[in-house]
């Protein structure tokens, strides 16, 4: 009765970080350059896997830039909403993999998942463009790579070490979801 409880709550916590990214975007996309550079969408999918772990964590992030992108039209479906579901997808199973083998479950191991998600995740990004781009005949160089996945997302990236170990610890204390 216990793990069917624990099961609902999770799947609950998961719908919750689904809806959250699926509304966060609206507030940041109002000017492009501000959401594309604070990555609306990584935060929910990161604190997923985090919090309810690797499975959740990587379907939520499959799931959400496909259904923005059927609902709302951004992202665009192809290709970019299939090169950000495995990108997302990426970050919320490394997330939630590492978050739940490391102990303790302190601010070193959230930073050492998270950090770890991040550039797996943009790993995985960028090959998944270079197919996908490369497919329709363009080219997806290092150089943009780099400005891309890390440059231009210099804002998002310090908003994501500063926030999601904050949550994290805010919750730990409070001995939510540990």
């Amino acid at each position: 009765m216990k793990n069917k409880k624990h099961e609902i709550n999770t799947m609950v916590l998961a719908a919750m970080f689904l809806g959250i990214g699926f509304i966060l975007p609206i507030f940041t996309n109002q000017i492009k350059e501000i959401g594309d550079s604070l990555l609306p969408m990584h935060i929910p999918v990161m604190l997923c896997g985090l919090i309810c772990g690797k499975r959740y964590g990587f379907f939520v992030g499959l799931i959400l830039p496909l259904l923005r992108g059927f609902a709302f039209g951004m992202p665009p479906i192809y290709p970019n909403a299939v090169w950000m579901a495995i990108e997302l997808s990426v970050y919320g199973f490394v997330i939630g993999f590492l978050y739940f083998r490391i102990n303790p479950k302190d601010t070193k191991s959230v930073y050492i998942s998270l950090v770890s998600a991040m550039i797996t995740g943009r790993l995985a990004w960028g090959i998944s463009k270079t197919i996908l781009l490369g497919l329709n005949g363009k080219a997806f160089t290092v150089s943009m790579f780099i400005v891309g996945g890390f440059v231009d997302a210099i804002p998002g990236i310090i908003l994501q070490l500063v926030l999601i170990p904050s949550i994290m610890l805010i919750l730990n204390k409070r001995r939510i979801f540990k």
